[in-house]
């Protein structure tokens, strides 16, 4: 049996995230403590206690969505679960850098100040309102990039995250993303709706931020990951720091290959899913993908014992 440690990526946030764990690990609050002083604020004070919308802006949830992970993982190391109990790691987006930090990749200040770099840049890479993100539900990924690319018209429109056999997320300029949707229903998509999102993630509009991306992942100390990670630009396993310093930086415009990734580590007999983190969102895509790969979702004390218990006579 071979386990994957999955990390979560924007959308998953919620107030209050990570507070239990906080709460009962000494070492998770560590984290919370760490990422606070890297970015010179209470962000655990945001992520607890604060104004959701505050919390949903870019540059805020990417940092907190990690350090939630990294708590979570703190845990599991109290209880004796470690990195070397896993085959291999994978996260969706932002969650990539979660992956790397978890694995001792990069370092947890490092992680969060480029996460607080990274979401910046993404939110300023295109004016508000010019560009779009939809998701379409009941097409596959091939059928979605043909709608992509009929919908373009000379702008930009692409398939941004291929998430599972059924859903897959376009992103481009506004305009073209809704005739994409109108498209998509023609071809025979059970729903093509607008996702409440601040920027067109993971397409070619975003190379502004790719590039702000490269300029400080130059300035970071990069170290092989004690654990493989499943890259989403290549959808295989990578450890080599000079890869995963350029695909951190072509993920920014690229496709998260998410369904490809999920598929390639079942290849490799990864019959079990740890989602570290907020939210369940990776299990349902990926028990859609695989039915036959077991997901627990690891956000909270709970989700931390059932994981622990789940483990033993193994």
């Amino acid at each position: 049996m071979t386990r994957a440690f999955v990390f979560p990526g924007q959308g998953a946030q919620t107030i209050g995230m990570g507070a239990d764990l906080a709460a009962a690990y000494p070492a998770a609050k560590a984290v919370f403590d760490e990422v606070d002083d890297a970015l010179g604020e209470k962000l655990s004070s945001l992520i607890w206690e604060g104004d959701k919308d505050t919390l949903t802006l870019t540059q805020n949830a990417q940092p907190a969505l990690m350090a939630t992970s990294l708590a979570a993982m703190k845990a599991l190391e109290a209880e004796g679960i470690t990195m070397a109990d896993a085959g291999f790691v994978a996260g969706h987006s932002l969650g990539e850098y979660s992956a790397l930090a978890a694995a001792g990749s990069i370092s947890l200040s490092d992680t969060a100040r480029l996460l607080r770099i990274r979401g910046l840049a993404m939110q300023e890479a295109v004016p508000v309102g010019v560009g779009a993100m939809a998701a379409l539900l009941g097409l596959d990924f091939g059928t979605a990039t043909a709608v992509a690319a009929e919908a373009a018209e000379g702008e930009v429109c692409q398939a941004a995250n291929d998430n599972d056999p059924s859903q897959v997320v376009i992103s481009g300029h506004k305009a073209a993303v809704e005739r994409a949707c109108i498209i998509a229903k023609e071809k025979g998509a059970k729903r093509a709706m607008l996702l409440p999102v601040s920027a067109p993630f993971h397409c070619t509009l975003m190379q502004p931020a790719a590039d702000k991306m490269a300029e400080a992942l130059a300035n970071v100390e990069i170290k092989a990951p004690s654990v493989p990670l499943v890259a989403n630009v290549v959808a295989s396993a990578i450890s080599d720091p000079a890869e995963i310093r350029e695909l951190l930086v072509k993920q920014v415009t690229g496709s998260v290959r998410w369904r490809e990734s999920v598929l390639w580590m079942s290849a490799q007999v990864v019959t079990e899913a740890w989602e570290i983190g907020a939210g369940k969102a990776l299990s349902g895509m990926i028990r859609r993908i695989d039915k036959e790969i077991k997901c627990s979702a690891v956000g909270d004390a709970a989700g931390v014992a059932a994981a622990v218990a789940s483990t033993k006579g193994e």
